[in-house]
């Protein structure tokens, strides 16, 4: 289980508000469901008999059998079911980042890519069966303009059927088997089947990053579920009055936070863009003279919204800029007596040449649009430059 540190968690932060932003640009209602739930909701879904091996299990001093949540689906169902739904609700996009737990084998553990506790950018649509091959479509738009966002290469994509072990009989699994197939073709993607490798409630799709040295990592889920809403008996109202199934579409894009993270430092070698580095930009002085112009400095990028800080060390700017480098930030703005008298700074970028000489308004506009996440800069029409993946 991670233990977050200011920089790691600064990261987590600003990846999650992007996220957060995406999901309600299009739609999704968020919610947080109890991290606690009683063992009979989690055998009536069929998780228990499934991943009881893998939860987290205690007995409470009044004799309650209590589970510590694997996964968010029947968590999102039981808000589904409160009140009566109708067929004008749906689509009805319900997203949670939500804190689940594993107990993985101690030798599957791999930094931050494998743990036992991590935080999935977990969603469920619910929707009527004629509304799959649409809402499909648009995860998959979504999903991919993620991907580009955050300057990684969509791979491939599996199509993994029927598992051996699964709820539902064999009709379900035809139809759902099916329907999934024909809306991904129809959202323009090339599948590779992999046969009994889909959930136990319903077949999914798995989309798996490339990253800067060819590995591939699978991130992004689409399942489509016909039996979790007929266990914990999900219905809504239909056109002429009649009680119906919602189809519950189970998404997620980035997987989970914690391995997410970890491959985006890899893909780039710990040199992120801008907008995601913890610490955005350092302004170090030459010379004590200018330890107040380099605070104003600070505090004028801090006051926008930049992650800054100031370097007023009695150290060579030489030796202040190695380590900084070193550290991974991404720009050092270098100030002296020169820059305090005449309100410059002197950009220099890490793994550049170099440095730009620009006056203070200008520097700031400049970082301050670089800074910008790139949904942001789409919105405010901001041309951002495309950082390469580190291929060191």
């Amino acid at each position: 289980m991670v233990f977050w540190h200011p920089k790691g968690w600064t990261l987590y932060r600003a990846l999650e508000d992007y996220m957060r932003r995406r999901l309600d640009a299009v739609g999704y209602v968020e919610v947080k469901t109890p991290q606690i739930l009683d063992k009979s909701l989690w055998e009536k879904s069929g998780h228990a008999e499934k991943f009881g091996h893998a939860m987290f299990m205690c007995e409470s001093a009044e004799g309650e059998v209590l589970a510590v949540k694997p996964m968010n689906c029947p968590g999102h169902i039981q808000i589904f079911n409160v009140g009566q739904r109708s067929y004008r609700e749906l689509p009805l996009r319900m997203a949670e980042f939500g804190a689940c737990h594993r107990y993985e084998p101690s030798g599957a553990m791999h930094g931050i890519m494998r743990v036992r506790a991590f935080t999935q950018d977990d969603g469920h649509i619910f929707c009527r069966e004629e509304q799959v091959t649409e809402e499909s479509a648009r995860f998959i738009e979504l999903l991919r303009s993620v991907y580009s966002d955050l300057g990684m290469t969509l791979a491939d994509t599996k199509f993994s059927t029927r598992p051996e072990l699964r709820a539902g009989d064999d009709a379900v699994w035809d139809k759902a088997e099916a329907a999934l197939s024909a809306a991904a073709e129809a959202a323009g993607e090339t599948l590779v089947l992999q046969e009994g490798e889909g959930a136990f409630y319903g077949p999914k799709l798995e989309f798996s990053l490339k990253d800067a040295i060819g590995r591939v990592w699978q991130c992004g889920t689409l399942q489509l579920d016909f039996v979790l809403p007929e266990r914990l008996d999900a219905e809504y109202v239909s056109e002429d009055g009649s009680k119906k199934r919602p189809v519950m579409l189970h998404r997620a894009i980035l997987g989970s936070f914690e391995r997410f993270i970890g491959i985006l430092l890899e893909n780039f070698a710990g040199n992120l863009p801008l907008w995601l580095a913890p610490t955005q930009v350092v302004v170090a002085t030459i010379t004590s003279d200018a330890d107040d112009y380099a605070r104003q400095v600070v505090e004028r990028l801090t006051s926008l919204g930049m992650r800054a800080e100031v370097d007023l060390r009695n150290e060579k700017i030489n030796y202040k800029i190695r380590e900084h480098s070193l550290a991974k930030v991404p720009v050092i703005a270098v100030v002296g007596r020169k820059e305090a008298e005449t309100g410059q700074v002197a950009l220099r970028r890490l793994g550049g040449e170099g440095q730009n000489i620009l006056s203070l308004d200008e520097a700031v506009r400049v970082l301050t649009n670089e800074a910008t996440p790139p949904d942001l800069a789409r919105a405010r029409g901001i041309a951002k430059p495309v950082q390469e993946a580190a291929l060191a």
